[in-house]
């Protein structure tokens, strides 16, 4: 039975969200007193799921907490079309092979996150691979190529003459047909994917459903703080990371990204965090809360003992001052970076290319914009970042190279 849904639980629900459409009446499915069949499609274009991916998953989680039904999507049939959302070019589909692969995969990682007992997963090739040419031509007939331009990511490559092959059409038809084949009361997704998910409200319209409510999320900064959490850009923390690494990566986020990764990522429930902020605004020191934060993940994707593991490991390495054996001594002169040599400070560019860490500071800021720079274990997000002179560092670019750099 459906908990009865106060304001508190709305909350919930709405939590991190970006857009609820329509509150109303997502209300009224509420007041009808049975489990919400709650969709989330995901394309199986990696075998691999990240942070980023488990926003979605942390939302049909707690809807799952409040009673409702999961349906997660695993478009075995689009994947093999290819999302053109975001892309500017024809992205290359999949082959059979290569999405039945990657959807084992997550199949596997899912329920890390997820209620298996109020879970089901479903393939739209189950009801795609039945549909006949006449039947993708009614579905097809139900909207313009005008209404399909309005897509952003359409709209843009169609004015600036780049092509668009006539399959990238389907994609948003057969996601929207996923939902009416579902019955879905809500859809959740990214907030590039908008476009999509009120096409299945279109839809369901079309075929004489109710038509879902449609919850966006917003799509999660990765390690640099700026750019859409990617495997392709390196700024990501993968759900099957090792614990110690993972741990490392959570702890290396800037102070101002922990409470968006806690609003997204935790289930600590949203009072608690209030009185988390609350305490670091008084002083007490964010990294205690971020070690909550690692902990907590840590452990759902792999346990308690792994968790603590991890920190014991963080706190040796970086705060015992337990490094490499084999770790350089370097020391670093002012003179040697002619811009501050009267200054009283060296950039960390120029610090690394003095370390013989980097080839040279082109490098050295490609690294800190990928995250890969860590002074004594804090990841530097600014490529201005300076080490006053006098001070001893543990300098860190990537996972394997270290050095000891004292600033003369």
């Amino acid at each position: 039975m459906t908990k009865i849904i106060d304001g508190d639980a709305l909350a919930q629900i709405k939590r991190g969200s970006h857009e609820l459409l329509l509150e109303d009446e997502l209300k009224h499915k509420l007041a009808l007193g049975r489990p919400l069949r709650v969709k989330a499609g995901f394309d199986p274009t990696a075998p691999d799921l990240h942070l980023g991916h488990t926003v979605l998953l942390n939302k049909m989680r707690q809807l799952q907490n409040l009673g409702h039904h999961a349906l997660f999507l695993i478009g075995d049939f689009t994947g093999m079309i290819g999302d053109p959302t975001g892309k500017n070019v024809t992205r290359p589909p999949l082959s059979r092979e290569q999405v039945l692969a990657n959807a084992q995969s997550y199949r596997e990682q899912v329920f890390k996150v997820l209620d298996p007992d109020r879970t089901e997963i479903v393939f739209n090739s189950t009801w795609m691979d039945k549909f006949s040419a006449t039947d993708l031509i009614k579905l097809a007939a139900t909207h313009t190529v005008a209404r399909m331009l309005e897509r952003d990511d359409f709209g843009k490559r169609y004015k600036s003459n780049q092509p668009i092959a006539i399959h990238e059409f389907i994609y948003p038809l057969v996601q929207g047909y996923d939902s009416v084949a579902l019955k879905a009361d809500i859809e959740l997704g990214g907030t590039d994917q908008k476009f999509n998910l009120l096409m299945g409200r279109e839809l369901q319209k079309h075929y004489g459903q109710s038509a879902q409510c449609v919850l966006t999320m917003p799509l999660l900064e990765g390690l640099d703080g700026v750019n859409k959490m990617s495997k392709s850009l390196g700024n990501y923390i993968g759900v099957t990371d090792a614990p110690q690494e993972m741990f490392g990566k959570l702890m290396s986020i800037s102070d101002t990204l922990m409470w968006r990764y806690l609003e997204l990522l935790s289930f600590r429930n949203l009072s608690e965090i209030a009185a988390w902020r609350a305490e670091v605004e008084d002083g007490r020191n964010p990294r205690d809360i971020k070690v909550l934060l690692a902990q907590e993940i840590v452990a759902r994707f792999h346990d308690r003992q792994a968790a603590e593991a991890a920190l014991a490991e963080f706190e040796s390495r970086f705060r015992q001052g337990v490094l490499p054996d084999d770790m350089p001594e370097i020391t670093v002169s002012l003179s040697g970076a002619s811009s501050t040599a009267t200054s009283g400070h060296i950039t960390v560019p120029q610090l690394l290319k003095q370390a013989g860490l980097v080839e040279g500071t082109s490098e050295a800021m490609r690294m800190i914009q990928q995250g890969a720079v860590k002074l004594d274990g804090e990841r530097v997000n600014d490529k201005n970042a300076v080490v006053e002179s006098g001070k001893v560092v543990v300098a860190q670019v990537g996972k394997r190279k270290f050095a000891r750099v004292t600033v003369g």
